[in-house]
């Protein structure tokens, strides 16, 4: 009996839960063996060869990784259209660089579950997410751009300096890329910039609507006590004041009863005569 596409896409989450840690590694050597050639320029050309053949290695076993997951999936147009970008990465070569971020983004997405207390941690996420992106870009931008005559981001401070004012949208125009593969670099960091911008906006609303879903749910609960303890102080209240309209009825029958009882109107009873003759 073959497995439902539900059944199928539960059992995709769970593997790419589990490769979430391989994952990760392979995105710390990629990131490796892709900025040392470019951080240092005059390295061997032993060392550059190694680094290109470590990328090409890590590129192909994500390209088998995505085939294997597009093939267990159970709606595999809907994998498809939520992963339309790492396919692009890895099918098209002008996007080469993007693949770091391609990396970035899987490695977010396959520890999700640990995200889901991203609030209690916010700060540390987004200062990481990025400093990562910035670093990404940085590289990117400068790989591409420095071999072109017309560049005009040419070193490392360069490229960060450009990441920097283009991820907060300031945009001096100072520095700008020139190359095609530069321009789409520019796309996916404005992008990233205003992802990680409506991330912490999304959250702290989230958190916003948390807190006053609880201050609701608090309120309503002593609303709630607070009720029950008026009505039970108008029950005591009634109770209090019947007894006490009950206390002079029962003090007056008192002394009538008495009177009525005492010996000296006792019927059946004559007087004494003989203490009358005594006295």
């Amino acid at each position: 009996m073959s497995a439902t596409p539900a059944t199928r896409d539960e059992r995709l989450r769970r593997w790419e839960q589990r490769t979430g840690g391989w994952l990760t590694g392979l995105a710390v050597v990629y990131l490796t063996a892709y900025a040392v050639p470019i951080l240092d320029p005059g390295l061997p050309r032993a060392w550059r060869n190694a680094a290109e053949d470590v990328t090409f290695v890590i590129w192909a076993l994500l390209a088998v990784e995505f085939v294997l997951r597009f093939a267990a999936a159970g709606r595999r147009w809907q994998f498809v259209k939520v992963r339309l970008f790492d396919l692009a990465t890895l099918l098209l070569p002008p996007l080469r660089p993007l693949r770091l971020v391609t990396i970035m983004f899987m490695v977010v997405r396959r520890n999700s579950s640990a995200l889901g207390r991203v609030r209690l941690r916010l700060g540390t996420y987004v200062a990481a997410c990025t400093a990562l992106l910035l670093f990404l870009s940085s590289l990117t931008i400068l790989d591409v751009e420095r071999h072109n005559p017309d560049a005009s981001i040419t070193t490392f401070g360069d490229a960060l300096w450009w990441s920097v004012t283009t991820v907060t949208t300031v945009g001096y125009g100072d520095l700008y890329p020139t190359t095609g593969e530069g321009r789409l670099i520019a796309i996916a960091l404005m992008v990233g910039g205003i992802a990680l911008a409506g991330l912490v906006t999304a959250t702290l609303a989230s958190w916003f609507m948390d807190r006053f879903s609880e201050l609701r749910a608090t309120e309503a609960r002593t609303n709630s006590e607070i009720s029950a303890l008026t009505e039970e102080v108008r029950r005591l209240r009634d109770e209090l004041h019947a007894q006490r309209r009950a206390a002079p009825s029962a003090s007056a029958e008192v002394p009538h009863t008495a009177g009525a009882t005492g010996p000296e109107n006792s019927p059946g009873i004559a007087p004494d005569a003989g203490a009358a003759e005594r006295v």
